[in-house]
C-alpha cells in the first residue's frame, strides 16, 4: 500500500465519520428541523457521483469513504423525511 493510498484512507476516514454524530443526534433527539433537505439531497448526490468515480477508477479509498458516506446521508435524509 502507498503512501498516497494512506492519505487517501486517512482523508476518508475523517470524512466518512464525520456524518456520524449527526446522524446519531438525529436518530436519539427525533429532530431534524435544522437539517437543510436540499443540502442533504445534494449532498448524496455528489458521493453518489464521487461513489461511481471511485468504481471507475478502481480506488479503494474513494469506494469505501463514498459508499459509507452516502449510506449515512441516505439514512440522515430518511429521518428527515421521518421527523418533519
Amino acid at each position: 500500500m502507498t503512501y498516497i493510498t494512506l492519505i487517501g484512507l486517512a482523508a476518508a476516514f475523517l470524512t466518512t465519520t464525520a456524518f456520524v454524530p449527526q446522524v446519531l443526534k438525529c436518530w436519539r433527539t427525533r429532530h431534524t428541523r435544522d437539517i437543510s433537505a436540499p443540502f442533504t439531497v445534494a449532498t448524496a448526490a455528489g458521493l453518489a457521483l464521487w461513489l461511481t468515480y471511485g468504481i471507475c477508477l478502481d480506488s479503494l479509498p474513494l469506494i469505501l469513504s463514498n459508499s459509507v458516506s452516502l449510506a449515512l446521508v441516505l439514512i440522515l435524509l430518511s429521518l428527515k423525511i421521518r421527523y418533519d
